[in-house]
């Protein structure tokens, strides 16, 4: 993903019209790209603890996984929360604490150089903009509260055909 294209976009990569992009929908968290470019981050930050020392095990390593990872499974939640908006505004706001926890523990990454400069610039360079596209989507939370028709479609599943 070109990250100057990336700028400021909330919403999805694949399978939007132009109207899907302008109105910031998307049919499911994983389209939009605020998920996305969180769920690269977590991957990499996984990726990146692996070559901590032992010592970091408990402390360090366990604490920047966990971070990372919530910032996803908290935008899946606001995602699925949408309708209801003060909910979708919980969940963006501990998305948006995660990361910004996420953040803190790079601090310590690069303060003890388990980071090299290149890649600590990069993912804070990444968390700030998720912090900024979480900003976005909190500023306007009822542009996100999906039509009845949708809500409906996206919890009721058609039903399983029975053996006889």
């Amino acid at each position: 993903m070109d990250r100057q294209a990336d700028r400021g976009a909330w919403t999805v990569e694949r399978g939007a019209t132009a109207r899907d992009r302008e109105a910031g929908s998307a049919k499911d968290h994983r389209e939009l790209r605020v998920y996305q470019l969180a769920s690269k981050c977590a991957l990499r930050m996984h990726e990146l603890s692996k070559k901590f020392p032992p010592e970091e095990r408990y402390s360090l390593t366990d604490q920047i996984r966990r971070a990372s990872r919530s910032v996803c499974t908290n935008i899946a939640e606001a995602w699925r929360k949408r309708r209801y908006p003060s909910h979708f505004l919980s969940k963006l706001s501990d998305a948006d604490m995660e990361a910004g926890e996420a953040r803190v523990w790079l601090e310590f990454c690069q303060h003890f150089r388990y980071t090299s400069q290149g890649e600590y610039a990069e993912l804070v360079e990444d968390y700030d903009h998720i912090c900024g596209q979480l900003g976005r989507m909190m500023a306007q939370p009822d542009a996100w509260v999906p039509p009845a028709s949708d809500t409906l479609r996206s919890t009721v599943h058609a039903p399983r055909s029975t053996r006889q």
